[in-house]
């Protein structure tokens, strides 16, 4: 008894000094991966912020750059008031915007289509042709805008927008129909399969059977498409010679680059307002869509 008595004590303090390493490593592992985050967060704000900052920065102040990247001795807009009136940046807004909905809705039907055979349907060559899509869609731009330049050329399309959105076609479709063709794998073979027992055509049960469930997967790769055809510059650089059909990502950087000299100001003033349609997409519309649909799915 006196024994059992003398190694209680023992024991209660070694549980102690366990419990306590314990608390002390999970408090060390979510301090660490906090300031892990907090790094990233940083790291992938910084571009922004010094877009932001240079974009209203006085003309004085880029002179001292170099020594003091971060004193502003004031806040100015005229660097979007020029960009807004003394070039053509209204005009490369809507020509992004154009050229990015008509090729993300064009890329989605076919892709969509696409996605449905690979994901739904069960046939010879099935999985080569899946293969297929996947390596197309692995083929760096850089090696296609040269055949892609004669297709362009024979068609008669040089320098006009629908030669963005013909040669956008080819690295989104693929995408497109290899993100969703997993969407459609996951769909429970047995809910088209009883509508097709209750009469409907293929067509119909992919219709109204298939398309509702992975319409979330449609909404999100549709937005890729789009911020993909946004922000491309290879094409839009190959293919366009005429000022007042450039898109942003061509026109802020080839109008506001006089030879080896930066018009920094406007050139940040541009690429800020040029990300605002992809940041608005991204926190509202996105937000807005599955609040909707869980509030959907959840009524009475």
């Amino acid at each position: 008894m006196t024994t059992q008595a003398q190694t209680h004590p023992s024991a209660n303090s070694s549980g102690q000094t366990l419990r306590t390493r314990l608390y002390k490593w999970q408090v060390g592992k979510k301090a660490a991966l906090t300031a892990a985050m907090i790094l990233f967060v940083l790291f992938l704000l910084f571009p922004f912020f010094w877009m932001i900052l240079t974009s209203v920065r006085p003309e004085p102040d880029f002179l001292r750059m170099s020594r003091e990247p971060f004193n502003v001795s004031g806040i100015t807009f005229n660097h979007y008031i020029f960009l807004l009136t003394e070039t053509k940046f209204l005009r490369w807004l809507w020509n992004s915007f154009f050229v990015a909905t008509i090729a993300s809705t064009i890329a989605i039907v076919i892709g969509l289509l696409a996605a449905y055979s690979l994901g739904k349907l069960r046939y010879k060559g099935g999985g080569l042709a899946a293969l297929v899509v996947f390596i197309t869609y692995l083929v760096p731009p850089a090696l296609l805008f040269i055949p892609l330049s004669s297709v362009v050329n024979t068609l008669g399309l040089s320098n006009s927008l629908w030669a963005l959105i013909l040669t956008y076609l080819t690295f989104m479709i693929p995408f497109i129909a290899w993100m969703l063709s997993s969407y459609f794998k996951g769909l429970p073979k047995e809910l088209s399969d009883a509508a097709r027992i209750d009469g409907a055509s293929r067509i119909q049960a992919m219709v109204m059977i298939d398309l509702p469930l992975v319409l979330p997967g449609i909404i999100s790769v549709f937005f890729f498409a789009f911020t993909l055809s946004w922000q491309e510059y290879l094409y839009a650089l190959t293919f366009l010679r005429t000022e007042s059909k450039f898109p942003i990502a061509l026109g802020v950087v080839s109008v506001l680059q006089v030879g080896d000299i930066f018009v920094w100001g406007p050139m940040m003033a541009g690429a800020v307002l040029g990300s605002v349609p992809v940041v608005i997409i991204y926190t509202f519309l996105m937000d807005y869509y599955l609040a909707g649909l869980t509030a959907g799915a959840v009524k009475g």
